[in-house]
């Protein structure tokens, strides 16, 4: 069983990369489920769209997280409660549109258990604890029992909180990825119980950037120069994310890799 997942998508390169690229890495590569992370997909780089989401599903992907930009497009809030492979993270407080957990049915008709977590630490709105959420959500819902793979997006800013996130689920999911930082970190392992792990899959987007917002602006805005809001690079956007083949007797990894393609940002 393969799973591909790709890191926030940012602005409109970000999408025409996934939407270029996507379905030929899919056949090439032999992937058998898709999850991306699209909450910095809109034109502006804050949200998603129907219109997006539909894309991005119609070029391949099965689920869609999201973090703490998901509800910047007035829309999404309505069309969540229609579409159940766009999440939200799992621990916003309630009551709130959508959710963040769902089981899907893979190509290859496995059950693929999607749980979409935001951390506490430095992060902008107001959000359960995210280890207790996590601690609930473990004692209700067992790997090889509820699904057969289960995938968590922790969407978190310090990394201490993500690494601490994938310890506590090792061995109770098949892959936990950290989402938000946007730039790909070198900690891609399986971890001591089996389960796959990385602390930021990093963005698709243009790297030509800070972060994949534009530079002259950025730095600008640092200098105190510009009261612009950020908006995205245009160039030539690099897919970054990792590709975890999961053992379908155990539901645990057996190898990882990540996964950077296209644009200034090169595998080393």
């Amino acid at each position: 069983m393969k799973i591909l997942f790709l890191g926030d998508i940012v602005g409109e390169s970000g999408c025409y990369a996934v939407k270029k690229y996507l379905p030929q890495k899919i056949k090439e590569k032999k992937i058998d489920f898709v999850i991306v992370n699209g909450e910095n997909a809109a034109k502006e780089g804050v949200g998603i769209t129907q219109e997006i989401t539909n894309n991005l599903l119609d070029c391949g992907v099965d689920v869609i997280t999201t973090g703490n930009h998901v509800w910047d497009q007035k829309e999404t809030a309505s069309h969540i409660e229609k579409e159940n492979r766009l999440l939200r993270p799992e621990n916003m407080i309630e009551p709130s549109p959508g959710k963040g957990f769902g089981i899907y049915i893979a190509k290859n008709g496995f059950k693929i258990g999607v749980l979409n977590l935001i951390g506490n630490i430095f992060m902008p709105g107001k959000f359960d604890d995210a280890f207790a959420t996590a601690q609930k959500f473990i004692a209700k819902n067992k790997l090889k029992k509820d699904y057969d793979f289960l995938v968590v997006d922790f969407h978190g800013e310090i990394t201490s909180e993500k690494m601490a996130i994938g310890h506590f689920f090792d061995g109770q999911a098949s892959i936990v990825v950290g989402t938000h930082t946007h730039v790909p970190t070198s900690d891609t392992i399986i971890l001591k119980n089996g389960t796959a792990y990385q602390t930021d899959a990093g963005m698709c987007g243009d790297y030509n950037s800070v972060i994949g917002m534009n530079k002259d602006n950025s730095i600008n805005r640092f200098l105190k120069k510009s009261s612009q809001k950020h908006f995205p690079a245009t160039g030539e956007s690099s897919l970054c994310g990792l590709i975890v083949e999961c053992d379908i007797k155990t539901g645990l990894a057996k190898n990882i890799n990540q996964f950077i393609y296209g644009g200034k940002l090169k595998n080393s």
